[in-house]
């Protein structure tokens, strides 16, 4: 099973662009005059030590916040002017798991494809969960996981969302050598099929066309 980016949503050039954006916590500027540009099959690594703002950055680019100045600007528009078609298109997720503890892993995945309003068959989500390892675990109650089993939760949910752009904060965290290498395949087979990736990392990183922020 490898990534599906929606047929309809190729037809038109992806991409993501920051202008001049600057952000303040408290009365601490972060950063100010940031710009960036990602199209289809590119994947762009934040890199910086903690407290510089890459988590802040990434909720800027999911409309999560807002700036202080400056635009964050999806297919040429303003994230704002259409959230709906935003939220459609991009996935987010952060350094905490955002599971639901009392449900399944197969729960979880169910839960969020009808949030996401996307048809998720049985079949597809049991395959999901069995590729990252999670086979004979698909019905266990989430808090019953490890941190890790944990993480290849979320990666099923990866595989299944069909978002075109992924937004990742610290995805490598609590993975083992086998899970970094399935995680790094997962987003391969992503940017090959023109999707797009933001993430974070305090790990090298070995992906097709990336390229570095270095806040």
């Amino acid at each position: 099973m490898t990534t599906q980016i929606p047929t309809t949503s190729r037809q038109t050039p992806l991409e993501l662009r920051a202008q001049g954006l600057s952000c303040v916590r408290g009365e601490r500027r972060l950063f100010a005059g940031l710009n960036l540009n990602l199209a289809a099959g590119e994947c762009l690594h934040v890199r910086g030590e903690n407290g510089v703002g890459k988590t802040s950055l990434l909720r800027l680019l999911t409309g999560l916040s807002k700036p202080e100045a400056g635009q964050v600007l999806w297919n040429g528009k303003v994230i704002s002017s259409e959230p709906g078609i935003f939220h459609r298109d991009v996935l987010f997720l952060g350094h905490r798991d955002a599971l639901k503890e009392e449900l399944t892993a197969l729960e979880n995945l169910q839960m969020y494809a009808a949030l996401d309003d996307v048809q998720l068959p049985l079949e597809k989500a049991l395959g999901a969960l069995a590729r990252f390892g999670l086979r004979g675990r698909e019905n266990l109650p989430v808090h019953c996981l490890s941190a890790g089993q944990k993480r290849r939760v979320l990666m099923a949910r990866m595989l299944t969302r069909g978002a075109l752009l992924w937004i990742l904060d610290e995805p490598f965290n609590a993975l083992d050598v086998e899970a970094i290498a399935q995680l790094e395949q997962l987003i391969a087979e992503h940017l090959a099929a023109k999707g797009m990736v933001v993430l974070t990392s305090h790990q090298p990183v070995t992906l097709p066309n990336l390229k570095v922020l270095d806040l």
